[in-house]
């Protein structure tokens, strides 16, 4: 599979879901990974799972990101989602909130690297049979004093055992999101890994920063996390950059545009009960490119129905 723009969705819990993700390709991004989904239930078919897995045409090429500690869980969910249509399967040792820890999930695998390596084998194994490749997201490292051995065996096992890129989050799983990211780390895995598809995360606030950690890193890709919360445009942003153009802030009619899409999006994935409640927290990231913020947050936090929701825009976005 080839993905021409090198900056692309990262997949984001609570967050990359249909609506949003289709707001980001028509932005520019050319590739998208899903929120989260835990390996044992992605073949559920309550409400909550469906709107996880949902897709549709214009929604490729897609990575399905799983999350588990099991070889034969996460193998058989690798195949739920290749049956699903997805483009690619991801599988996250990377996650650093306390529930993934606890549960031995996501960033906790990186103290096991002979663990994460037989997950790897098993998925790659059932995506061979699908056609579809296989790609993980880990961290630097577990706490700042572990050194980075777990994650150099890591890396090389998966390497080896046919995973087709690796997405690196260059922060310690014990960082979370505080701290600056280690870029170096970057350019040196990027160095011993010269033929491996590296995607690289952290402190991509950006479009500048975008460019900025594949000139630095040479990376082969750049993941955009929350920088693109509230800021679909920042693919469109960073291609304008890229040629040499300067970015384009989008007025506030093309916000309110943009809000309204989403909305429906929403609507249209959860049901118009639920849709209010999910969008507030978007309403709150989307405030942050108005010129009066501050207001324009407390007006969404408010919002309980579409009306709310469109009495905000009348109101602080004119048409």
């Amino acid at each position: 599979m080839e993905i021409g723009f090198p900056v692309v969705l990262a997949p984001l819990a609570g967050y990359s879901d249909l609506a949003f993700r289709r707001l980001c390709r028509r932005m520019g991004a050319e590739y998208c990974t899903t929120e989260m989904m835990l390996d044992r239930c992605v073949s559920i078919r309550g409400r909550q799972q469906v709107t996880l897995v949902a897709t549709d045409e214009g929604d490729h090429p897609v990575a399905g990101q799983l999350v588990g500690n099991d070889p034969a869980t996460m193998a058989r969910g690798a195949g739920e989602l290749c049956e699903k249509g997805f483009d690619v399967i991801d599988l996250n040792f990377a996650c650093p909130v306390n529930k993934a820890l606890r549960r031995r999930r996501g960033g906790y695998m990186m103290q096991q690297p002979a663990e994460v390596v037989e997950i790897v084998r098993a998925v790659v194994k059932v995506g061979k049979q699908h056609g579809r490749p296989v790609t993980l997201k880990v961290r630097k490292q577990f706490t700042g004093d572990d050194g980075e051995k777990a994650f150099w065996r890591l890396a090389e096992g998966a390497y080896q055992a046919g995973a087709a890129a690796i997405t690196i989050h260059a922060r310690s799983v014990e960082q979370k999101y505080a701290g600056p990211a280690d870029w170096d780390f970057l350019r040196r895995v990027k160095e011993r890994f010269a033929d491996w598809p590296v995607i690289g995360s952290g402190d991509v606030s950006s479009p500048a920063a975008a460019l900025n950690m594949l000139r630095e890193t040479h990376v082969d890709g750049v993941a955009v996390a929350r920088g693109a919360l509230g800021n679909p445009w920042f693919f469109r942003q960073t291609r304008a950059l890229l040629s040499g153009r300067e970015p384009a802030r989008p007025s506030l009619p093309e916000q309110r545009d943009v809000m309204r899409e989403h909305f429906a999006g929403a609507v249209a994935l959860y049901g118009p009960k639920k849709a209010p409640g999910i969008m507030r927290k978007w309403g709150v990231r989307y405030a942050r490119m108005h010129p009066s913020p501050k207001q324009v947050r407390l007006a969404f936090v408010a919002v309980k129905s579409s009306e709310d929701w469109q009495a905000v825009l009348d109101r602080y976005y004119p048409s």
